[in-house]
């Protein structure tokens, strides 16, 4: 392993794990949440927003960048964070997904895929090597390798073969980033194998003796049910390595990310917080708040009492409601950062109770939020 990336554990519950995660000389506590800033910003939330809602890791996508403005413009610009006007830790994934997305415009071969580009339609190429070379153009702190993500349910045998194709490909993201970064970048990989455990034990072990950085779990939120998504992490947790960083993808549900804690997952993201702010549904410990709900109309009160966010801290629940359906931006913005705030707030009662002996899977200001699933 490069060491590029140094993670911690301070305290366990079970198979729960408070830690910290440190690249470049910038640290992050985990259990932690990233918030996706696709094309380089969280939808409604500025960098200063960020970093008081708790902030410390965020995700950016390299496919998208190198669509639109092109990797080469954001490091002519000075880089990623400069481009993002962010001082934190971002983490890049490589786009294995959204090219896997596209596949009725695109061209899968052993060297990657050749794709359509949903902006202008110009034809792309993805890759390992390229996925490398873009991250380490745009310098994310930490970049993903580029991996085959089915969506599921799939056949067995096209599982088969992205699990084989991934570690193919991991190999080559491996090679080709010990060649060319210099700059401390850490490099994670992606275990992918769907919901079949043999496939996933498989992944894990071949990418484990790769020697990376860091390991995420691939491939689930992407059509299972929930209640078999929620059954397998505990399972695949213990397949990566206890001594590096554990990245659940795509999982951004309250109630699932506190079961992928208390299953041994460290960090998490999602668009889910600004996606359901745009259309008016807030996270609270009593289950999702739908906003355009008559109900609200007259509420004196905040979104959910204790909350420190800007939303709750300075707006009546029906004013924010009236905002919401008169069209006014502000409303998108306070909506959002509730709902990354509640996230980060969740993250961080799971983490203290950890460092006090705790389950984090219990946590009684959560219980009603759980039960409702």
């Amino acid at each position: 392993m490069s060491g590029a990336a140094d993670f911690s554990v301070q305290a366990r519950v079970g198979a729960a794990r408070a830690g910290t995660l440190c690249v470049r000389g910038k640290a992050c506590l985990t259990p932690a949440f990233l918030p996706v800033g696709t094309y380089g910003a969280v939808k409604g939330v500025p960098p200063d927003l960020l970093h008081q809602l708790g902030a410390r890791l965020v995700l950016a996508n390299a496919c998208h960048l190198h669509d639109r403005p092109g990797a080469d413009v954001v490091a002519r610009l000075g880089g990623l964070h400069r481009f993002m006007g962010w001082d934190g830790l971002i983490l890049t994934d490589s786009g294995g997904f959204q090219v896997f997305s596209l596949l009725a415009c695109s061209r899968l071969d052993e060297q990657g895929v050749t794709f359509r580009s949903p902006v202008d339609g110009r034809e792309l190429r993805l890759g390992p090597r390229e996925a490398v070379d873009v991250q380490l153009a745009l310098d994310a702190d930490v970049a993903m390798a580029f991996d085959h993500c089915p969506p599921l349910p799939v056949d067995h045998a096209l599982l088969e073969q992205a699990v084989e194709r991934t570690t193919r490909w991991a190999k080559t993201a491996r090679e080709r980033h010990r060649q060319r970064s210099d700059r401390g970048q850490a490099l994670f990989g992606i275990v992918q194998g769907g919901l079949d455990d043999a496939l996933r034990e498989r992944s894990a072990r071949q990418l484990v003796e790769l020697g990376f950085d860091g390991y995420a779990l691939g491939g689930l939120s992407v059509g299972e049910p929930n209640a078999e998504l929620r059954a397998a992490l505990p399972r695949y947790a213990p397949l990566l390595p206890d001594g590096r960083l554990r990245y659940l993808m795509g999982v951004g549900r309250p109630a699932d990310v506190l079961c992928a804690i208390a299953a041994g997952f460290d960090v998490f993201d999602c668009v889910l917080p600004t996606r359901n702010a745009r259309h008016g549904m807030l996270f609270t410990r009593r289950g999702p708040l739908q906003l355009k709900n008559a109900r609200w109309r007259d509420e004196p009160g905040p979104i959910e009492a204790g909350c420190d966010c800007p939303a709750c801290s300075t707006f009546p629940l029906g004013a924010l409601r009236h905002l919401f359906l008169s069209g006014e931006p502000l409303a998108i913005q306070l909506a959002s950062a509730h709902n990354l705030r509640f996230l980060h707030r969740l993250v961080e009662a799971a983490r203290q109770a950890i460092l006090q002996g705790r389950d984090p899977a219990a946590l009684p200001d959560y219980a009603e939020l759980c039960a409702a699933g």
